[in-house]
């Protein structure tokens, strides 16, 4: 009789795929440190995710001429007796942007899921960078404040925000916010809107442009650019362009913050 066939052999097992490369495996050319994010930042990067991809951001740019802004500055902060006040380009930018804010209320807004809640009162949120990492005082009333008040209160919290010594009230909560990046030579940027904010303005430095002059052929102004960062759900592109407008009349000619 033939002999039975013999029993195929099991196959062999599969080799284990190598374990993932660890990661915190050094490479042993590598040069690095590895950091530990303190509490507070890692609750901004929280933020900064949640902002990004919960809120759907969109971005208006608008050139300023900023001269007259700049001899207005100059004279009032010439008139300061012994130093008693010294007003930044910062100052007029949160001025004019609460003047706007008051004019385009629409801006001055939240998403709050099932309606949308409008601010009476304008609250702007002024970024300050700390060795802690990026927080935002507020700049209370600033549409009832004058600019002495508005200057004031801006380097009292950020002086307070570098020693680590605000309050709750000071810094959370904010109807709008603004990032300036001018002094460091930046010409404009894209910032992150602030949540629940349905808004940001992010103010770059100023430059000396050459423009066209009529029949007198050319003259120099001072340029700003400035960017506003809006959530579509709040802000249409409309309303938006319509609040940079008004930003725009009262920066570069602050007596329209008066009006």
């Amino acid at each position: 009789a033939p002999k039975p066939a013999a029993a195929p052999k099991p196959a062999a097992a599969p080799k284990p795929a190598a374990a993932p490369k660890s990661p915190t495996a050094v490479d042993e050319f590598a040069e690095y440190t590895d950091i530990v994010p303190s509490k507070f930042k890692k609750v901004t990067a929280q933020r900064l995710v949640e902002s990004k991809t919960t809120i759907p951001h969109y971005y208006l740019s608008v050139e300023c001429t900023i001269d007259k802004m700049m001899v207005m500055r100059a004279m009032l902060n010439a008139k300061a007796k012994k130093g008693e006040y010294k007003l930044s380009v910062n100052d007029f930018v949160i001025k004019a942007a609460a003047a706007a804010l008051r004019r385009v209320p629409d801006v001055n807004s939240q998403w709050m899921d099932t309606f949308i809640r409008q601010f009476h009162n304008v609250d702007i949120s002024v970024a300050v960078q700390t060795d802690a990492g990026l927080i935002t005082p507020i700049v209370k009333d600033a549409d009832r404040k004058g600019l002495i008040d508005v200057s004031a209160d801006v380097k009292a919290l950020a002086a307070k925000a570098r020693d680590g010594k605000l309050k709750p009230d000071e810094f959370i909560g904010g109807t709008f916010s603004i990032s300036n990046l001018g002094m460091f030579g930046v010409k404009s940027f894209c910032a992150v809107v602030n949540p629940p904010q349905a808004a940001i303005l992010a103010v770059g430095g100023s430059e000396i442009k050459v423009v066209p002059n009529g029949e007198d052929g050319y003259k120099t102004v001072t340029c700003m650019t400035a960017t506003l960062s809006c959530d579509h759900r709040v802000v249409d592109g409309a309303v938006a362009a319509a609040w940079l407008k008004v930003f725009k009349e009262c920066i570069e000619d602050p007596v329209n913050m008066l009006m």
